[in-house]
């Protein structure tokens, strides 16, 4: 339930697969879940010990994932709206769409709150097999990744219906103004910048 509610990782879901297409979201949402995975792991298999070495680095992913979202925002802000070949872009920047999702994710104080709070009072960790932890990755992988991949379809959709170019110079410009509001937003929850 908690992937279908709006938040960060939705919005950038939903502005890569509008401004690029639905691959791009796709590639977005993956990125989500691949960190999703991480957290169980860390949850499952390393707790105390993560928490207590990574604290800091934590910070740092905020700091860079909100730098880089700014990033991707300015340069789609700037984008030309003219008819592209689409196969090109998606190529060239698959990466950065999952770039965006992973870092977002593991920069995310909703997702590090339930994996790392919330995760360990529902499971007994110390009872858990590498068959509980694979059903466990199965289902974020079905629940969060498929929670994404509908946002993605829906907004690849409705950037579909919208061929002209002062069209998509608008979705550019709404897509660029999520995306660097989600990487100041990312920036303004990191304790290092206040």
């Amino acid at each position: 339930m908690l992937a279908t509610i709006p938040s960060v990782s939705v919005l950038a879901v939903t502005a890569r697969a509008a401004a690029f297409g639905f691959t791009h979201g796709m590639f977005t949402a993956l990125g989500i879940v691949v960190a999703d995975i991480i957290f169980i792991l860390i949850a499952v298999y390393g707790l105390v010990l993560v928490a207590a070495l990574m604290g800091e680095q934590f910070t740092w992913i905020k700091i860079i994932g909100g730098i880089y979202l700014i990033w991707l925002g300015i340069s789609l802000w700037r984008a030309d709206s003219r008819a592209r070949k689409t196969d090109e872009i998606r190529q060239s920047s698959w990466s950065s769409s999952f770039l965006t999702g992973f870092l977002i994710t593991l920069g995310d104080q909703k997702a590090i709150l339930f994996y790392l709070g919330f995760f360990p009072a529902f499971i007994d960790l110390s009872r858990m097999t590498p068959a509980d932890t694979l059903i466990i990755i199965v289902i974020a992988i079905i629940g969060v990744g498929g929670a994404k991949l509908v946002y993605a379809y829906l907004a690849d959709r409705a950037s579909l219906a919208l061929k002209n170019t002062r069209a998509v110079r608008a979705i550019n410009i709404l897509a660029a103004c999520v995306m660097i509001a989600v990487g100041v937003t990312l920036l303004l929850k990191t304790q290092a910048w206040i």
